[in-house]
C-alpha cells in the first residue's frame, strides 16, 4: 500500500527532465502555481530566485539570417534584441509573435524550455554570461508552472550554448 502512495506523491517527469535523466544530469524540480491572464498563463510569484537560484527565462527570437533562436536571461533582466542579433551572426532580431511561437518552437508561452528547444528543434541557445556566476539556475521544463534547477555549466554543455552579454 505505501507503494502506491509513493507512486501517487511522484510527479511525472516532463520531457526535459527525462532529457535530462538520460544524461546523467541533476536537477531539482518545482511547481508553481498559475493563472490565466486575457487567455495567456502566468506563473504565480513570478519571483526572480527560488530557493536561493536565480530564475532565467527562455525567449525566442527570429533572427533575420538565422531564423529562430534563444535567448536564455535572468528573469528580471530584459533581453537587448541588437546583442542577440550581434553574438548570432544576424544584423537584426525580433521577437516570435505570441501566435507563432508554439507553432516554432513547439511549446506555449509561459513553457519554453532551452533543453526541450534544443533537443526538439535545435535551434542555436544563448545563456546570458550571469550563469556563470551561478552554481544553479531555475529554468522551464517544458511545462507552465513547471521549472528545473540545474548547473549552468551542464545545460551549457547539454544544449550547446554560446554564453554571452544578452541583457539590456
Amino acid at each position: 500500500m505505501s507503494k502506491k502512495k509513493k507512486n501517487k506523491d511522484k510527479l511525472d517527469k516532463t520531457l526535459v527532465e527525462k532529457i535530462l535523466d538520460q544524461h546523467k544530469i541533476a536537477y531539482e524540480q518545482h511547481i508553481s502555481e498559475i493563472s490565466e491572464d486575457h487567455g495567456v498563463a502566468q506563473v504565480g510569484t513570478g519571483k526572480p530566485v527560488l530557493d536561493g537560484h536565480p530564475v532565467y527565462k527562455t525567449l525566442a527570437v527570429n533572427g533575420n539570417k538565422t531564423g529562430p533562436i534563444v535567448g536564455v536571461v535572468p528573469l528580471s533582466g530584459h533581453l537587448d534584441l541588437k546583442k542577440i542579433a550581434k553574438v548570432s551572426g544576424n544584423k537584426k532580431c525580433e521577437m516570435i509573435p505570441l501566435k507563432q511561437l508554439e507553432k516554432t518552437t513547439g511549446y506555449v508561452h509561459g513553457a519554453n524550455t532551452p533543453i526541450g528547444i534544443y533537443h526538439s528543434k535545435k535551434f542555436p541557445i544563448f545563456l546570458d554570461e550571469s550563469v556563470l556566476k551561478e552554481d544553479g539556475i531555475w529554468v522551464s521544463s517544458g511545462e507552465v508552472g513547471r521549472s528545473v534547477m540545474v548547473n549552468p555549466l551542464d545545460l551549457q554543455e547539454l544544449v550547446k550554448a554560446t554564453v554571452a552579454d544578452l541583457q539590456e
